[in-house]
């Protein structure tokens, strides 16, 4: 499976009655019906751990472009309406600021990293806390309650799977809870943000401003609100989009297929 396709159905895989496995690029799977594939017998793998560093590398570029204001600027500075930079143009520090992020696993782990370069103070809240040794390594502080990182972070970094649990986490009431100098970023998966709500945010100035590299529906309809403000950046999910990372996921697609077929275990098989 590339970018979900093919959908897998009960009448797909009534219709391949040899079926085997399904590998799919990513490491997200909220896409596939798990109990389905089980009760026809097909096993699932994924790639999860390949898109990690490509991912949170653009969730930095997401965090820097958004709070120094980089497409605003660059539409500025090739304007032929422009005559002056104006002097009061700003943005806001991104060293010394504080990181929230929400999720810490293999991707949340390596924002961390990046962000203790940038000199950042790190909360993160997750359903485990990890190791004392792993927290010291990037300075990072837990949350055991997403309100508290909420109420005291500068960026949001949102890295979660989307799991019926995290539908929606960032609702209203969330949004409410951040900073007004607050900047969303959602690296993870579109429908873990109640997007009415953001709008609703952002047009009343609740929050400063979003960086999402998802959204729901992708693309946008064209006259969404969000695609008209000039505090949001969005990019076309493209985390693990380098041509590096893509050849690596092909190759572990077809090794997973390649095990499955000979009967050995599957990498990366999803449970």
């Amino acid at each position: 499976m590339w970018y979900h396709k093919p959908v897998i159905d009960e009448e797909l895989l009534q219709s391949l009655p040899n079926l085997k496995i399904v590998s799919s690029s990513g490491v997200g799977i909220d896409h596939l019906d798990l109990k389905l594939l089980s009760r026809f017998g097909v096993k699932l793998s994924n790639t999860p751990f390949v898109v990690s560093t490509d991912t949170a590398d653009l969730g930095m570029a997401l965090m820097l472009a958004s709070a120094r204001r980089l497409v605003e600027g660059y539409h500025m500075a090739v304007s032929p309406d422009t005559e002056y930079f104006p002097a009061n143009w700003l943005g806001v520090e991104v060293s010394g600021a504080t990181l929230g992020i929400v999720g810490m696993g293999t991707i949340g782990y390596k924002m961390a990293q990046r962000a203790k370069a940038f000199e950042m103070k790190i909360l993160y809240h997750n359903r485990n806390q990890r190791n004392k040794e792993e927290e010291s390594a990037v300075g990072a502080v837990y949350c055991k309650k997403i309100d508290d990182l909420l109420q005291q972070s500068d960026f949001v970094m949102l890295a979660v799977t989307l799991t019926p649990q995290t539908h929606k986490l960032i609702g209203k009431r969330e949004l409410e809870l951040m900073k007004p100098t607050a900047t969303l970023i959602n690296i993870s998966r579109g429908l873990v943000v109640d997007q009415d709500a953001l709008v609703e945010a952002l047009q009343k100035k609740v929050i400063k401003a979003a960086a999402l590299d998802v959204t729901y529906p992708e693309p946008l309809p064209r006259d969404h609100p969000l695609l008209k403000m000039q505090n949001v950046i969005i990019t076309p999910h493209i985390g693990s989009a380098t041509e590096d990372t893509r050849r690596v996921m092909m190759r572990e697609m077809a090794e997973s297929i390649e095990a499955a077929l000979a009967g050995l275990p599957v990498p990366n098989e999803v449970p």
